[in-house]
């Protein structure tokens, strides 16, 4: 499985960890963040990845700013794209369980290095339940089209 990886300056201590993290365990990485300290802008580097989920260049997405919300805010923009952000696991599984959610943000700022690969892992490990919540994504995925 191929992940997209997208992050801004706040991330660039854990990126690196969770790359490897990631790659231990099989997932081929494309990097599709910034590896310079100084400040950036986030939008720039969640597009990117977003883009190769949405055009499937990648599967899934991991973004990471300094909450997560901005990555999310900008992820959703992307035609295709159904973005989360979390700071927990339990919400991470729910998410791709009901919402078949393609791509995970969280914070640098809000959670350290062990949460954020506990959410992750139970993220990747869960699957779209269908059935009964396939018409909600439908109709999610409708708004919009024109």
């Amino acid at each position: 499985m191929k992940i997209a990886f997208g992050n801004d300056h706040t991330a660039l201590e854990m990126k690196p960890q969770l790359m490897e993290h990631l790659e231990q365990q099989g997932y081929e990485i494309v990097d599709f963040g910034t590896n310079t300290a100084g400040p950036c802008d986030y939008p720039v580097y969640g597009e990117k990845a977003s883009r190769a989920v949405a055009n499937g260049e990648a599967d899934l997405g991991i973004l990471i700013c300094g909450t997560g919300v901005g990555m999310s805010l900008t992820a959703n923009q992307v035609p295709g794209i159904r973005a989360v952000v979390c700071s927990e696991p339990y919400s991470a599984v729910l998410s791709r369980r009901h919402n078949d959610t393609n791509i995970l943000t969280f914070g640098a700022r809000v959670i350290g290095i062990e949460l954020a690969k506990m959410i992750i892992d139970q993220w990747l490990a869960a699957e779209f339940e269908g059935g009964r919540h396939q018409k909600r994504v439908d109709m999610i995925m409708a708004i919009g089209i024109e």
